[in-house]
């Protein structure tokens, strides 16, 4: 078999090494646009930060490893066009701009996202800069240096960790965000408060519900006009993190894709055409909290659907297990986590939503140190099912929005959560722990609101 990936970060890297790890005997041909594969873009703030000494430590596997396993790897090539009904692709080699033909039994789209450049005046001046890949994680990292007054456009999560970097290196940060909470795909405005103020405290301007609506650049000065909806912002340097599209181009009119152009995927991970397979950025995944198909471009959905792909293109073995879209960042020394669904966005689902806060120190008194979480349960009301979690502390919460997790792919109630079996040791929790304890608070919330 002829297996072709398009790609290869998260989704290509782990689908190559799936297919050739129990099917060795595969032709396996790898098409990367860019100069190296697996670039974790999560480690560009560790790497502004001086977190991490090198931005080359970012890279999980090499073009060498995967050649080493039998895949045949064309770097700085890019696929032109897909013929699905042929099964042929054209592509270019960027090196020596040769232009020609491959065929493949199976396909696999492991093409990614790109960030989305919303279309101002300005956006093309060299002081404002785009944050995904290796090439514009040296640009950021180079331009840091010589540039002290930084403006960041989007604050999701690539935002707000850069103003944690940018602000730790002694930078003036300004972070603009168009709605009016911060991590708003993530978290409520609760816990987002927790958020706005801890950059607050750390000398970020934080400016909310405001649109940038173009920027102009003075050469001779060296700097850049940030146009709002509200105001002029002069910066240095301006780095735009205004969320992903899928780079799905390629296979356009050929296979199914939702309103946005993310690709959709069967159990299996196939597109609408069985021979198509897409993992990661480039395709939906299934979010489980509302039964849906949803676009959630994160790397451990990548991972997973990568390896899937490898594995069900001899078959179907395996299927998808779906998503909590469960993840978490460090600021400041803080953790926030989530999975599921927030309250916000369950109502504006249409769920009958509520949810309880739980603030308290997660051990008890007599041990030093007991450091305070805040943790937020959203449940549904009418089955009482877990749908979502938040969770803040300068405590390591992170493991904790994975079981909440593991609850919600599993249709747990807040009955289950409140008195399943957990640990007690005075050094992590007291006799109840903090998720059996939010979850008895939902549910005297829920028996108060029977009563009433």
């Amino acid at each position: 078999m002829k297996v072709v990936i398009i790609g290869c970060t998260h989704a290509g890297v782990a689908a190559v090494t799936e297919i050739l790890k129990n099917h060795p005997d595969t032709e396996v041909t790898v098409y990367e646009r860019n100069d190296n594969v697996s670039f974790l873009s999560c480690g560009i703030p560790l790497y502004l930060s001086h977190k991490v000494d090198k931005l080359e430590d970012m890279f999980y596997s090499s073009p060498e490893q995967l050649s080493e396993m039998g895949a045949t790897v064309r770097l700085r090539h890019d696929v032109l066009k897909v013929d699905s009904e042929a099964k042929k692709i054209v592509c270019e080699n960027l090196e020596t701009d040769e232009i020609f033909t491959d065929t493949y039994d199976k396909l696999v789209m492991a093409t990614g996202s790109y960030v989305i450049v919303p279309p101002l005046v300005g956006i093309d001046d060299s002081r404002v800069l785009l944050c995904k890949n290796y090439e514009q994680a040296q640009a950021i990292y180079k331009s840091a240096q010589t540039h002290k007054r930084i403006t960041i456009v989007g604050g999701g999560y690539v935002g707000v960790e850069l103003a944690d970097s940018y602000s730790s290196t002694n930078h003036e940060v300004t972070l603009i965000q168009s709605s009016d909470q911060v991590l708003n795909n993530y978290i409520d405005p609760i816990m987002s408060d927790e958020v706005a103020k801890l950059l607050g405290d750390h000398g970020v301007n934080v400016i909310l519900d405001e649109c940038v609506t173009g920027f102009e650049g003075d050469d001779e000065a060296d700097k850049v006009d940030i146009e709002t909806d509200h105001r002029t912002i002069e910066a240095d340097l301006v780095i735009v993190c205004t969320g992903f599209m899928a780079n799905t181009e390629l296979v356009q009119g050929q296979v199914e894709m939702d309103r946005r152009g993310a690709l959709l995927v069967n159990d299996y991970l196939q597109t609408s055409d069985p021979d198509i397979y897409a993992a990661g950025d480039a395709c939906v995944s299934h979010f489980n909290p509302e039964d849906t198909e949803s676009y959630i471009p994160l790397a451990t959905n990548a991972v997973r659907q990568g390896t899937l792909a490898g594995l069900n293109i001899f078959g179907n073995i395996q299927k998808k297990m779906g998503t909590q879209a469960t993840s978490a960042i460090k600021i400041f020394g803080y953790t926030m986590a989530s999975s599921g669904l927030t309250l916000r966005n369950a109502k504006n689902a249409g769920i009958d939503a509520d949810a309880v806060l739980f603030d308290d120190d997660y051990r008890y008194d007599f041990m030093s140190e007991p450091q305070n979480i805040k943790i937020m349960l959203v449940y549904d009301k009418t089955t009482r099912r877990i749908i979502g979690t938040q969770l803040f502390s300068k405590y390591d919460v992170s493991q904790s929005a994975n079981t909440i997790s593991v609850c919600i792919q599993n249709k747990n109630t807040i009955d289950d959560l409140a008195y399943v079996d957990m640990l007690f040791n005075p050094h992590y929790d007291k006799a109840y722990n903090y998720l059996n304890l939010v979850a008895q608070m939902a549910i005297e919330k829920e028996r108060a609101n029977a009563e009433s």
